[in-house]
């Protein structure tokens, strides 16, 4: 089974906790809003630690590097089958200033034409009633185990 791992940041804001989400880059997910942002993710390189992958897709993805207490959270599989390792943490960044990596398509389709797009096109923090809405239904989980836990 393929594995991701990811974080999910959250913040207190006002007496209200505040989740960070991603949306996808690229052309698929272009017109694509509720229930397509995710934890910022990614495949775990061979042999390297579950939390460091974590860590490390999550500073690819938005320039910033979480650190502090992490909480594992239980792991889930999406559509897919890919299973989703996945860790909260309490920290802070400016949505809007998030740098990520990039990757190379051919697009339009069989143009020979190849673009390069954003992994992520943008980040947002949610209050959790929004990022219930937003977030990819199989990770929702990952909200109700960390709201449990604040």
């Amino acid at each position: 089974m393929k594995q991701s791992a990811g974080i999910l940041l959250f913040r207190k804001l006002e007496n209200e906790t505040q989740i960070f989400l991603v949306h996808p880059g690229g052309p698929f997910f272009a017109r694509k809003d509720a229930g397509w942002w995710t934890v910022p993710k990614g495949e775990l390189l061979p042999d390297e630690d579950p939390l460091d992958a974590a860590i490390r897709e999550f500073e690819e993805e938005t320039g910033y590097r979480p650190s502090g207490d992490f909480i594992s959270l239980q792991p889930v599989v999406q559509k897919g089958g890919k299973q989703v390792l996945c860790w909260a943490v309490s920290g802070d960044l400016d949505a809007e200033g998030i740098a990520s990596n990039t990757f190379e398509l051919e697009w339009p389709p069989r143009s020979g034409k190849m673009k390069i797009f954003p992994e992520i096109d943008q980040g947002k923090w949610f209050s959790f009633e929004e990022a219930s809405k937003m977030i990819n239904n199989k990770q929702a989980a990952f909200l109700q185990e960390l709201f449990g836990q604040l």
